[in-house]
């Protein structure tokens, strides 16, 4: 549940991209997993983080720890204020059903960007 003092940001389209939450006397902005991407700042800067920020990245392929020995390459499929649900990602097969999983909002730290040497779909080892 958004807390009642955290501001709505959208894009010029209305698309939701984040909030605007208070933070003493000055603001941080806070993306749509939940995660404050700005330490204490201006209002205008904390929108302006927002913007930079956009939507896009959300369709980047993400990396899931805890679920198997190694992280698990996954994509966003739902972004609310209720949870994040991500799927094992199945590299475009359409024909392909991917085990979803659900996460509590803010999203987990174990959700997180693909780093070097993280399994990537594509490389085999043996």
């Amino acid at each position: 549940m958004i807390p009642s003092d955290w501001t709505p940001h959208r894009r010029d389209d209305g698309e939701l991209i984040g909030w605007i939450r208070p933070d003493g006397g000055d603001w941080l902005a806070v993306d749509l997993l939940g995660r404050e991407i700005t330490a204490a700042t201006e209002w205008l800067d904390a929108e302006a983080a927002l913007e930079d920020r956009g939507i896009g990245w959300l369709a980047d392929p993400w990396m899931l720890e805890g679920e198997a020995p190694q992280p698990v390459r996954v994509r966003m499929v739902e972004v609310t204020p209720e949870h994040v649900v991500v799927k094992v990602d199945d590299y475009g097969d359409v024909s392909r059903h991917s085990q979803h999983i659900e996460l509590p909002w803010p999203a987990p730290a174990r959700l997180r960007r693909p780093q070097a040497g993280d399994p990537d779909g594509f490389t085999f080892t043996g």
